[in-house]
Order: structure tokens, then C-alpha cells, then sequence
């Protein structure tokens, strides 16, 4: 969903396939979502770290290091069902290239608090005074066709441009409510652990809108192009375990046990060997739009690439001392020399 909204509307009901009042006008992030309950979660807390990335609480997110080198960012406004307005795009697309820029930050983890994830824009503009900005604000909007282009290409889909182009590993813990803007951010992710609360859908067809911002080549990439014509044209907003079941989510937990299940697999892929690890991501994603003969000559250009690193040393080293490896002493280093 895009910035031509008015403010995000919500209502709850025990029949997720109850069809929502349409909004007044424009775009809204109108949703029906099932009896949800607040999640009481475990938040992860800053520690002392070496990276330049800024951290602390912006235009409806804050940003949090913690050890090893995981990136968290939670969006914090539940009351809006941490909907998105323009200046948190902007935000956003910003603490994404810092996490790229930085060394220290091996993996990103993105959720929210209350009982959302993010269900969509909210362009009602009213947010607190003293939370710093990461970019200017820009004026304008969806005024015409023109406007509505560019505002789509230039600040709504750049954040979904922006996780991909991670080469560093993302990790959506969808913790509640992920429509439209929110269900396209999650896609985009590498990994998605989902809440056994998480209600999952795109649903614009209720209002005669497409979802603008890469969903259907998100979900295609995901389900295949069979299982998403249904999920879209049929408005479907499904639960957690069904997403597991059509391959949208990789794993369900129950809601307290959710940011505990994602920061150990943040852990995990965080001490793994991260250059090889980051060439390989750009790997998978590219075949999916390679030919076979591109695939393979990019495979052994990265491949150059990883074999002549240390961490390569290190692990042919190790398997031959049969000992565990220690990889990234590479990003150690550096940061002690800040």
C-alpha cells in the first residue's frame, strides 16, 4: 500500500472472512483480522557494540544492536497497528543501507509490538514531536497519475528493494497482524518465523487496489503463480498455520516464544562464515532469474571469491584439526581498529 491513504481504519471480528466497511477514499490499511490476543514478548535490549549503524527510537521504529552483531528493528507504534507513513519509509530505507554500509552488522531481525507487524500505511501524520528523523521530509503525494508512479517507485517500494539488496541475511518475526505493506515487507525477507497469532494477506481487491508494492512477485516466487491468483483474487487474509502450509512462513511458534526463536536463528546465521554466506544470497535470488549458463558463471565468480577468503582457511583448517571453526575474525578486526 502506498501514501495516498487516509488514516488506517481497523476493526476486529471472530470471522476473518467478514468483509470490512471499505474506506471513504483513497487507499487504507482496513483490515478483519480474528479475535487477536496482545502478545507478551521478551524484547531484545542494546548492548555496547562497535557499530556506527544509529540506533534508538525514529519515525515508528526503533533500532537496537545486540551481540553478535544483530540488528533489530522493531516498529513501536501499536496503536496504529504500526502502520507506515512516508517519513518512515524513508526512515527505513535508510537503516537498511546503514546495516549494509556497516561490517559489524551480520543479520537483520524486523517485527513489532502489539498485535501487529505492520497492516499497512497511515497517513493520518500525527506522530510524536521528539522522535528524530534519519532523512528530510518531501512534500507531495498521490495527487495524479504521475505522482502516484513515482511516489511508488522512489519511497514504497524501495524498502522491499532495500532488504532484498541486504546481502546480509533478514529475519521477518511476524508477530501479529502482516497486511499489504506489512505482508510485502515480510515476503521480501529472507526468513519469516510467524507468531501462532500472525494473521497473514494482501485483501486491496476489497477496495478495487492493487497491491503496489511487489507482493504478487513476492508471492509468486513464494506459492508459485497458481496459489497466488487464488490468495489475491479472493482477498485472503489466512492464519499463521495455513501460511506455513502454502510456504509463505518457514516456521510457527507461539507468540512468546517468538523473538526468543528468532534472535538463536539470528545467532546462528550470525556466527556462520559471512562472506561465503552473503555471496550465496545473492546466488539463490539470482537463479531465480538467471538462465542456467548465467547462473553457473556467477556461481563460479563467487565462488572465486569465497574459496580465496579466510574464512575458507579457517574452516579447511579446522575440519582438518578436527576442532570447531572460528569464522569472521575478519569483521573482529575491524572493529577494534574503529
Amino acid at each position: 500500500m502506498t501514501s495516498r491513504t487516509a488514516d488506517s481504519l481497523f476493526r476486529t471480528s471472530r470471522d476473518a472472512h467478514d468483509c470490512p466497511t471499505p474506506p471513504r477514499h483513497g487507499r487504507a490499511s482496513l483490515i478483519t483480522v480474528c479475535s487477536p490476543r496482545p502478545l507478551c514478548r521478551r524484547m531484545p535490549q542494546p548492548t555496547e557494540r562497535g557499530s556506527p549503524m544509529d540506533t534508538g527510537n525514529f519515525r515508528g521504529f526503533e533500532v537496537a544492536i545486540q551481540h553478535p552483531g544483530i540488528a533489530v528493528i522493531t516498529f513501536n507504534e501499536p496503536e496504529r497497528l504500526n502502520g507506515f507513513t512516508q517519513e518512515c519509509k524513508r526512515d527505513l530505507v535508510e537503516t537498511l543501507l546503514q546495516a549494509q554500509m556497516d561490517d559489524f552488522v551480520r543479520v537483520v531481525v524486523i517485527t513489532g509490538t502489539g498485535r501487529a507487524f505492520c497492516a499497512g500505511d497511515d497517513l493520518s501524520g500525527r506522530r510524536p514531536a521528539d522522535r528524530p528523523g534519519l532523512v528530510p521530509p518531501i512534500h507531495g503525494g498521490h495527487h495524479n497519475e504521475i505522482g502516484t508512479y513515482e511516489g511508488l517507485r522512489h519511497i514504497s517500494q524501495p524498502v522491499n528493494t532495500a532488504v532484498r539488496n541486504l546481502d546480509k541475511l533478514c529475519i521477518a518475526a511476524v508477530n501479529g497482524i502482516a497486511i499489504q505493506t506489512g505482508l510485502s515487507l515480510a515476503l521480501a525477507c529472507d526468513f519469516r518465523i510467524a507468531a501462532r497469532e500472525a494473521r497473514l494477506g494482501s485483501a486491496t481487491l476489497r477496495f478495487g487496489l492493487l497491491p503496489d508494492e511487489g507482493g504478487q512477485f513476492l508471492l509468486v516466487q513464494l506459492m508459485g503463480v497458481a496459489k497466488t491468483m487464488d490468495f489475491l483474487m479472493r482477498k485472503r487474509i489466512v492464519s499463521a498455520e495455513e501460511a506455513l502450509a502454502l510456504g509463505l512462513v518457514n516456521e510457527v511458534v507461539e507468540g512468546v516464544e517468538l523473538m526468543d526463536r528468532a534472535m538463536a536463528l539470528a545467532t546462528e546465521l550470525a556466527n556462520g562464515p559471512q562472506v561465503s554466506m552473503r555471496l550465496l544470497k545473492k546466488s539463490v535470488y539470482n537463479a531465480a532469474e538467471m538462465t542456467f549458463a548465467h547462473a553457473l558463471d556467477e556461481i563460479a565468480a563467487k565462488t572465486a571469491i569465497s574459496d580465496h577468503h579466510a574464512d575458507a582457511r579457517e574452516g579447511v583448517a579446522a575440519f582438518r584439526e578436527k576442532r570447531a571453526p572460528r569464522f569472521n575474525a575478519w569483521i573482529d578486526e575491524r572493529a577494534t581498529k574503529r
